[in-house]
């Protein structure tokens, strides 16, 4: 096992490693809180099962159309600057969103979801990015937990949503708050991040059981990648295959973010706050397991991890679409959480293990794996129309079933390019 790089002062390394825990947990408590008072939007509009369908595609359009330029942004602005610009512009499509509910004025809410979409979007990539810097210089696994801290920032928005939602908090007023918190806590984050020069050189060892890590030397990572490269970067075959992984641990985790809550109101009959709490059971699974994840990739190796996930994940969501009984069916809630929990963090650490090419392939299949998170649990909503939510949930089957058979792709690269 690799030790911290000793050109890199520990205690720098160490506030950047906490700053990106606070990026991540600020995103995840920000998303989750939006999350957790779907069923207040959808009640303040009135909108049916498709119209809530059209209304999160608003939001997944503004993250497709940013994310694939999120690396040439990122390698030109820096991590810091991107991360914080873009949670900015989140939180203020967010507040343009809630004045329109409130307003009924179904127009601005669609602007500001499309906003908050390009915000989440590229935040999310370049957090990301700095994770794997973070990573390369430690030169161990570290990026489940950092997703795990994005986990726990979910876990604390849905606990505070379900909580809003019981104390019949207005959404404004609520959302409002939330927003101005991450804000704040990003731009106190983003300050102790590591500059993009000091991206690390060696490969990162997550699951070196799969491959037998080469620690070259390698050269100083290219900084202001041109769209040339972008286009490139989309035909490397391990690369879109990785975005493949991505995208089915995306799905099942955003459809779970977007649907859990309503399918289990709707489909049980019960309150909006027992919805809340299948959501907040998700979240936990998922925390629990990316914390325990990084001692599972190192000791069986990323590809083992990635497919026991996903049989996990199928078998999870199976069984809370078809069982009638609720305690049972937060089992599979549960189940399902823990089989979504590392697909993502292992496939942001597959696309950075070369350092030079990180920022690019990070996103590529940042922009795969989130036109799944956004797109299609927003479709969802469509087939949920015929079917009902909790059996609309079962097409989750069929991509997680694809990244397991494309899983060998994320096996670390035996050595990292040199100089």
């Amino acid at each position: 096992m690799n030790t911290t790089e000793p050109g890199l002062d520990a205690r720098r390394l160490r506030a950047a490693t906490w700053a990106v825990f606070g990026v991540f947990i600020a995103a995840g408590f920000g998303m989750a809180t939006w999350a957790s008072r779907i069923p207040a939007v959808r009640d303040g509009l009135g909108y049916s099962e498709g119209q809530m369908g059209l209304l999160l595609l608003t939001a997944s359009i503004g993250s497709i159309c940013a994310l694939p330029l999120s690396g040439m942004i990122s390698s030109r602005l820096g991590a810091a600057r991107t991360v914080l610009a873009f949670a900015v512009i989140s939180s203020v499509g967010f507040a343009v969103a809630c004045f329109g509910v409130d307003a009924g004025e179904h127009v601005w809410v669609r602007v500001g979801l499309f906003l908050a979409g390009i915000g989440v979007g590229v935040w999310d990539a370049a957090m990301n990015l700095e994770g794997a810097v973070v990573e390369q210089r430690l030169g161990r696994a570290i990026m489940p937990r950092f997703h795990a801290a994005f986990s726990l920032g979910t876990v604390a928005g849905a606990g505070v949503g379900a909580l809003a939602a019981w104390a019949q908090v207005p959404l404004t007023p609520h959302l409002l708050t939330v927003q101005v918190v991450d804000a704040v806590a990003v731009l106190l984050c983003v300050r102790a991040f590591l500059p993009a020069r000091d991206a690390g050189p060696q490969t990162s060892i997550a699951g070196a059981q799969d491959a037998v890590a080469d620690p070259a030397t390698a050269v100083e990572p290219s900084h202001g990648h041109s769209l040339k490269d972008t286009l490139a970067t989309w035909r490397e075959p391990r690369t879109l295959l990785i975005g493949l992984v991505v995208m089915a641990a995306a799905l099942t985790e955003g459809a779970a973010n977007d649907w859990v809550g309503l399918a289990t109101v709707d489909g049980f009959e019960t309150g909006d706050g027992i919805g809340a709490l299948a959501l907040a059971v998700f979240l936990v699974a998922m925390t629990v397991t990316r914390l325990g994840g990084t001692a599972l990739i190192d000791r069986y190796g990323r590809v083992l991890v990635l497919r026991v996930s996903g049989v996990a994940a199928i078998v999870g969501v199976t069984t809370f679409a078809l069982v009638p009984n609720l305690p049972v069916a937060l089992v599979g809630v549960a189940l399902w959480g823990a089989g979504a929990g590392l697909g993502f963090p292992m496939g942001m650490s597959a696309a950075s293990d070369d350092p030079q090419r990180a920022a690019l392939r990070v996103a590529v299949v940042s922009t795969i794996g989130y036109s799944a998170f956004f797109v299609g649990p927003a479709l969802i909503g469509f087939l949920a129309e015929v079917t009902g939510y909790r059996l609309a949930l079962l097409v989750l089957a069929l991509p997680v079933a694809v990244g397991i058979l494309v899983a060998g792709a994320a096996r670390p690269l035996p050595q990292t390019q040199t100089r």
